[in-house]
């Protein structure tokens, strides 16, 4: 069996929530940035120092450097981040690591960082296979009584009869692959394939049936596939260096992984450097590409000077993602020792990394931001509602503006109503306090407060 069917694939980097409108920077052919495009809004100047930054990613000139992004709350460190991410491609690998995640009682601080490190880097593994590809046309399903439980049917076979544009086969499959079928929920006008060697089954996606009407589904559609049945296929698979770390230490491990032990909180450096060689050896013969991601690190301020003198390390090594930090701090103590500096950061990997400052946004962005994210989320406002969540943004913070539109959604909707108004706004601010009026709460009930 190949490493390809072993290792589990992940979608380590793909990112949902807050910030799933965002596709890309935004910028023109000339690198300049367009007001309001690709899900972002403002902050032109560090938009185009961003694209500048992607340009010598794809050169190849970033080596030994990283990125600093600085600006107070709220001003979009973590969108521009993730658009750099959608910028370098749509399979480029993002974690996302908060600089407080590193003190763990349970693995090493470096251990932390190296494992996020490899999180953020992939490998896309090629290798040709026998399968049987094509267009379900016909399935049926044999059940038999369950050996222990006479009241509960399982497969025993299946007879799948698949299509191309010049072939047509009938197959007899074994239960393994019939209880495939059904979990994948596979069913007429589904285009799989079926490794003939491994017996996996994969669903590339759907055709449009015969006098059927194209309808939006989440499912992919594609067209149905040529030549015969039994063919050879190439097959990419993308997993990261840390799924690699993870299935070469398994395998060592022996039977504790198998029976649920040892979970493998620290992988060694000898198992590390025998996926870098496997790796390497991959991408020399053809079959591998490495594919460097981004790794984010938000708060970085709260790294202390071990972690700093560990990134400024990798940052040099030959495998290494684009490491991209942020803070809101200005001059601030360097975690572990009482040495002040910019950002709370050593001078010497403040000397490595390219920064960029992002501003606070203006009324008028702060109200195309909403409406975007009231887009996203499909919550409809009236101009009364919107044009409040853009003074509590102005004066309050952006981020309380669009974290109110969901409380007040839900109280919109007990209201027999699916627009939110300025009332729904104003109860929602009521219940659910902002920073600065919880700071004023504590001061007003200081002595209630334990100490």
């Amino acid at each position: 069996m190949s490493i390809i069917e072993e290792v589990p694939k992940k979608a380590e980097f793909k990112r949902i929530g807050v910030h799933s409108h965002i596709k890309g920077l935004g910028l023109d052919n000339d690198g300049k940035a367009k007001p309001i495009a690709d899900g972002l809004v403002g902050q032109k100047e560090a938009r185009e120092a961003a694209g500048v930054v992607v340009q010598m990613i794809k050169e190849g000139k970033m080596a030994g450097r990283g990125i600093l992004l600085v600006g107070p709350t709220g001003t979009g460190k973590t969108a521009l981040a993730v658009a750099i991410a959608k910028e370098l491609g749509e399979d480029t690998p993002f974690v996302e690591f908060k600089g407080s995640e590193i003190y763990s009682l349970e693995i090493k601080k470096t251990e932390m960082l190296m494992q996020a490190i490899r999180k953020s880097i992939g490998v896309r593994l090629r290798e040709k296979r026998m399968v049987y590809e094509g267009v379900v046309k016909e399935i049926k399903v044999r059940r038999v009584r369950h050996p222990y439980n006479p009241y509960v049917m399982v497969p025993r076979e299946a007879k799948i009869t698949l299509e191309t544009k010049g072939d047509s086969l009938t197959l007899t499959v074994s239960d393994e692959i019939a209880e495939q079928l059904i979990s994948q929920g596979i069913k007429r006008d589904d285009v799989i394939w079926i490794d003939a060697q491994t017996g996996r089954v994969f669903k590339e996606g759907r055709i449009k049936g015969d006098n059927q009407e194209l309808y939006l589904t989440g499912e992919k559609i594609v067209e149905k596939p040529e030549g015969p049945i039994k063919k050879e296929k190439e097959i990419i698979h993308t997993v990261t260096l840390h799924d690699l770390d993870f299935y070469f230490a398994s395998r060592r491990a022996g039977l504790e992984l198998l029976f649920g032990f040892s979970p493998m909180r620290e992988i060694s450096q000898e198992i590390r450097k025998t996926v870098d060689e496997q790796v390497k050896k991959w991408v020399s013969d053809g079959t591998g590409e490495i594919i460097p991601g981004v790794l984010f690190i938000d708060d970085a301020h709260m790294l202390d000077i071990e972690a700093y003198s560990f990134l400024t390390m990798a940052m040099e090594s030959e495998l290494a993602p684009i490491m991209i930090l942020a803070t809101n701090r200005g001059m601030a103590k360097i975690r572990g020792t009482e040495i002040e500096s910019p950002h709370g950061m050593p001078l010497d990997l403040l000397d490595r990394l390219l920064i960029i400052t992002t501003k606070p946004y203006n009324e008028e962005e702060i109200r195309q931001i909403i409406s975007i994210r009231a887009d996203e989320e499909e919550i409809a406002l009236t101009q009364e509602a919107l044009d409040e969540l853009t003074k509590i943004g102005q004066q309050r913070s952006l981020r309380y503006a669009v974290q109110l539109m969901v409380p007040a959604k839900i109280i919109a909707t007990r209201r027999g109503r699916n627009n939110i108004t300025k009332e729904d706004i104003i109860e929602a601010s009521t219940k659910f306090i902002d920073l600065r009026s919880s700071i004023e709460y504590i001061s007003k009930y200081e002595n209630l407060f334990l100490h």
